[in-house]
């Protein structure tokens, strides 16, 4: 073991992320890599001892950071985004948690002769899925609107549904069986349902309030929250145990539906967050796995694993779903997709010491169970899901096309151009006329203001991957790139200058403005582009070869062209930007606005 608890903490932190990073370039989810380096690092090398290294703050902070993580996915839970599927996830946080509960519950009592208090407590354990592997696998599944939204919320709500449900068992099984213990759960039950409520209500209310009255700066709103969600889940915790998980997910589903409160720098740096403290918990989680139990176990434990995948997750979701809009390919794959994550590895081993330290010496197995559950659920769906949501027609294409500001005579032209090249393009304007003119022409239109809650609820960015900002108003693409990417991402949005715009100089732009990149070139403009269509130019394809190379092309145009878009064979587009100029080779497409013949 690694003596400097500095550079032991420090390591974690480093190969953690990495494994994200690995996770990314792979297309799987994160934690089947977090959890390989536990267990090396752990079990195998022995480098790592997490008991050791955190001490008795261990389970504090363990505690702490599945709060922040719960909070910032509540704040991605906006009621709009399921409309017509509100009973679908109300019924598989309930009655399909219920069956995935008993379901368990029956199949670990007799595959594994566990004691029935136990079984009940690890059936409560691994109803939770998680947004911690959820979310994750959703970005690289990419399922259709309805599955992801249903997962993403069920993934979120059912995590303090399942504390609940273990520490209701857990203090059943410490009272003993008999009415006073039955009618002490019960009232447990309601202190925590109640606790919830209220305190995560209230708090929501009054931070909201303060953050819609502008009392907080601006610089203060990250870390404010990050101390007002620990502080609301100690104080949750302090007036009843484990009641915290719930009332942080109501403050955060408060919060995320609150009207005229600046959440977005807030999810953005909770994001941040969250990702660091899932790299760290779940090493030190898999670091304390012992082999021995895996050995104990046995084969049986393989029986528990496919109950969960093929008996209990399917059942929950064909009740669930009765009478719902989703299609069959749909709820074949929710039927499918059900990981669990973090906060049933952090439940079962602080409950597995507890029963411990009570006398129950079988209560060691709940961990190594609980993980062999993860890693086989994760482990199997992350590799298969992709391809069951491509073959049962449930995946969105992937994120190609363009979502373009504006709907004038240059963004019809680009537009239309992308689209000869089968890109999906959406043009938004708030000019009818415009809008009327694109649609004539056979584009895909929004008619409104590109940020808004209506474009929020009604604009359809399936299958788009970049936005370009092709307004006569700079200040309107500026404002949509600061806004979409934060959903498309950094590198995904673009703005073309307008004649103002260019004559201003480096040091004298905003800082947001260079988290984006300018359209084409440095001498276009919006209004060069306007004068070009004015003077009969237009966007044509030039296919390059190996006889007709770029050198040549440029040599051939000079200035009676400029270069817009460059495809490759494969069908990835490079755009032409100020800050990047490629050198597509042959068998490459360009796509450029080229001066009429004289």
């Amino acid at each position: 073991m690694i003596a400097d608890k500095a550079l032991l903490l420090s390591l974690v932190i480093f190969t953690g992320i990495f494994c994200q990073w690995l996770a990314w370039r792979v297309k799987l989810p994160a934690i089947l890599f977090l959890l390989c380096t536990g267990i090396l690092a752990g079990p195998v090398l022995g480098w790592l001892d997490s008991d050791a290294l955190f001490g008795d703050l261990l389970f504090p902070f363990i505690s702490l950071s599945v709060a922040i993580i719960l909070f910032e996915g509540s704040l991605t839970l906006q009621f709009h985004q399921i409309a017509g599927l509100r009973k679908v996830i109300r019924n598989m946080v309930s009655v399909g948690a219920l069956i995935t509960w008993l379901i368990t519950s029956a199949t670990t009592h007799y595959a594994l002769e566990f004691s029935w208090e136990l079984s009940f407590l690890f059936g409560a354990i691994t109803v939770v899925t998680g947004p911690t592997v959820i979310v994750p696998l959703l970005r690289t599944v990419r399922p259709s609107a309805p599955v992801a939204n249903i997962l993403r919320w069920e993934g979120i709500v059912i995590d303090p549904i399942g504390a609940i449900m273990a520490v209701l068992v857990y203090e059943f099984i410490l009272l003993g069986a008999g009415s006073n213990a039955m009618s002490h759960t019960f009232l447990a039950f309601g202190k925590m349902i109640a606790i919830g409520l209220a305190l995560g209500s209230v708090s929501a209310y009054l931070y909201a309030t303060l953050l819609r009255l502008h009392w907080l700066p601006e610089f203060l709103h990250n870390v404010s929250t990050l101390a007002m969600v620990i502080m609301v889940f100690s104080l949750s915790n302090t007036l009843h145990d484990e009641s915290g998980l719930l009332t942080v997910t109501i403050m955060g589903m408060w919060l995320a539906n609150s009207k005229a409160v600046p959440i977005n720098e807030i999810l953005h740096f909770k994001e941040s967050l969250s990702v660091l403290l899932i790299s760290v918990l779940f090493i030190v989680l898999a670091a304390r796995l012992d082999f021995h139990m895996f050995v104990q176990l046995g084969w049986p434990a393989l029986f528990v694993f496919l109950s969960i995948q093929f008996l209990s997750r399917p059942l929950s979701v064909v009740i669930s779903a009765f009478g719902s809009s989703l299609s069959w390919p749909e709820r074949h794959l929710l039927a499918w997709i059900a990981p669990r994550g973090i906060v049933a590895a952090a439940i079962s081993a602080l409950f597995a010491i507890r029963l411990e330290e009570s006398g129950y010496t079988e209560a060691s197995l709940l961990v190594p169970l609980t993980f062999m559950v993860i890693i086989g659920t994760v482990g199997l769906q992350s590799t298969t899901a992709g391809f069951i949501a491509r073959w049962l027609g449930v995946a969105e294409p992937d994120p190609k096309g363009f979502l373009i500001i504006g709907a004038n005579r240059v963004a019809r032209a680009i537009a239309q151009a992308l689209k000869e090249h089968e890109f999906r393009v959406v043009l938004i304007d708030t000019s009818w006329e415009k809008i009327s003119m694109a649609r004539m022409e056979g584009l895909q239109t929004y008619y409104g203001q590109p940020v808004s809650e209506h474009a929020d609820r009604h604009l359809d960015l399936v299958g788009i991957g970049r936005m370009l900002g092709l307004s006569p108003r700079g200040s309107l693409n500026s404002l949509a790139c600061m806004y979409y990417r934060m959903e498309l991402g950094y590198n995904a949005v673009y703005a073309l200058q307008t004649e103002k715009e260019k004559d201003i100089t480096e040091d004298r732009k905003s800082g947001s403005a260079r988290k984006w990149a300018t359209l084409f070139g440095k001498e276009v403009t919006f209004s060069s582009l306007m004068a070009g269509l004015h003077e009969e130019w237009s966007i044509r394809s030039t296919m390059l070869t190996e006889s007709f190379t770029y050198e040549d092309y440029l040599s051939t145009y000079r200035k009676r062209a400029i270069p817009l878009f460059a495809l490759s064979p494969n069908g990835t587009v490079t755009i032409f930007t100020v800050e990047k100029q490629p050198v597509p080779g042959a068998g490459w497409t360009l796509l450029s606005f080229v001066a009429p013949q004289e």
